[in-house]
C-alpha cells in the first residue's frame, strides 16, 4: 500500500489518487484484489457518467466473486482504463498503477478530506 499523501481510500476498498490537473485516479486496493483473485471482468463507468459519492459506479469480477464498485468522490467521468476491457488482470498485477480503472473530475473538492489516510486504512484493514 502506497504512504504517499497523494492517495485516499474508501472503507469498500477503492483507492483514489489526486493528479496534479485536479482529475482524480480510482482504482481497487492492493488487499481488495487479494481478496477477489483472478480478476476476470471487469464493467467500466461511461464517460461523461456523473457519479455521486457511494454510488455503484461498475463491477470487477473474479474467479471467486463479483463486487460493485463504488465511486469514492462525487464527479464526472472524464477517462477510463480501456486496456481492462482486455486485460483485467492488470488490476492484479499492478492495482496502484497500469491497473487503474477511471478518472473523474470532482464537483465537490471538500469530499476528499472524507476518505481514509494511508494509516486509516491500514488500520481498516488489520481488522478485517
Amino acid at each position: 500500500m502506497s504512504n504517499s499523501q497523494e492517495y485516499r481510500y474508501t472503507q469498500t476498498h477503492e483507492w483514489a489518487r489526486l493528479e496534479h490537473n485536479g482529475e482524480v485516479t480510482i482504482g481497487i486496493t492492493e488487499h481488495a484484489q487479494d481478496l477477489l483473485g483472478d480478476i476476470i471482468f471487469i464493467e467500466l463507468p461511461e464517460p461523461e457518467e456523473i457519479f455521486s459519492i457511494g454510488e455503484t459506479c461498475g463491477v470487477v469480477e473474479s474467479v471467486k466473486a463479483a463486487s460493485d464498485l463504488y465511486a469514492p468522490l462525487t464527479g464526472e467521468v472524464v477517462a477510463v482504463n480501456e486496456t481492462l476491457n482486455t486485460a483485467p488482470e492488470k488490476i492484479n498485477e499492478d492495482p496502484l498503477g497500469a491497473g487503474w480503472i477511471f478518472r473523474i473530475q470532482l464537483i465537490n473538492p471538500t469530499e476528499w478530506d472524507e476518505l481514509l489516510n494511508a494509516s486509516a486504512y491500514a488500520t481498516l484493514i488489520a481488522e478485517d
